[in-house]
């Protein structure tokens, strides 16, 4: 029996909004790994704002649209391992004791990777073919770091790119100040929290910024710009991918 490779990608709400080329680039990468991917019109948000703000009722609302649109797939596929993490770890517990829905959702959380986990654990992918000359940092992001242990899969596939050097900076693990609707909440926290990690990434001489997950990136990039730090930011992805020669995050517009 062939082994069926239908992929659902779960692009999320920034990528859609703001950086479409994080969208493609894990198209071509899952693509390219052998997996057929679709892109299903009727997914929304993954629902962890509401989460986050303890809405747990319009959560399930998502979270069954959500399992609805995806769960004929083999595999759910996210560029974030936040979306992803909300998505696999938490969708699960809104239907605890449902008679309709708690199975459904256990076997939909199953099925949830974040991209780069999913190219290393599952397909296996040992290498890309990518070039990228010059210095690179990575920031690993919470979500993806602490709910679902990814940090060695980006750097094993970055050290694959011809020409690119990857410099570690100091506390790469330690939170940039974004988390979702923290810096909303808390900004002056958070400002100070992407101070210190701005002031890491500049130490490390590194000409560019990558990471996993865009609300992060979005976040450190704006802090950057702000600094005038001469710092491109990239989601890792369009590196892998091979698709990093557009705007940088933070410049799409000049």
């Amino acid at each position: 029996m062939q082994e069926s490779r239908r992929v659902g990608l779960f692009v999320t709400c920034l990528v859609d909004l703001f950086r479409p080329s994080v969208g493609f680039a894990s198209v071509k990468l899952l693509e390219d790994a052998g997996y057929e991917v679709e892109v299903p019109m009727a997914q929304t948000c993954c629902g962890q704002p509401a989460y986050n703000s303890g809405d747990r009722a319009d959560t399930a609302d998502i979270a069954r649209v959500t399992i609805e649109t995806f769960e004929e797939y083999d595999f759910i596929v996210a560029p974030s391992g936040s979306c992803a993490g909300m998505l696999k770890k938490h969708y699960p517990s809104l239907f605890k004791g449902d008679p309709q829905w708690e199975t459904r959702a256990a076997a939909f959380s199953e099925k949830v990777y974040e991209l780069v986990s999913f190219l290393v654990d599952v397909a296996g992918v040992e290498s890309v073919a990518a070039t990228h000359r010059g210095t690179v940092t990575y920031h690993d992001s919470c979500s993806g770091l602490r709910e679902l242990g990814i940090a060695r899969q980006p750097r094993k596939l970055l050290g694959t790119v011809a020409g690119l050097k990857l410099e570690e900076m100091k506390d790469p693990d330690v939170c940039c100040g974004f988390g979702g609707t923290f810096c909303v909440k808390y900004p002056e926290i958070s400002n100070k929290m992407v101070e210190e990690k701005t002031a890491n990434i500049r130490a490390s001489s590194a000409g560019t910024l990558l990471a996993g997950d865009l609300g992060c990136l979005m976040n450190m990039a704006g802090k950057l710009r702000r600094e005038e730090a001469d710092i491109k930011v990239r989601h890792v992805a369009e590196v892998l991918a091979g698709m990093d020669e557009g705007p940088a995050i933070g410049r799409e517009r000049g």
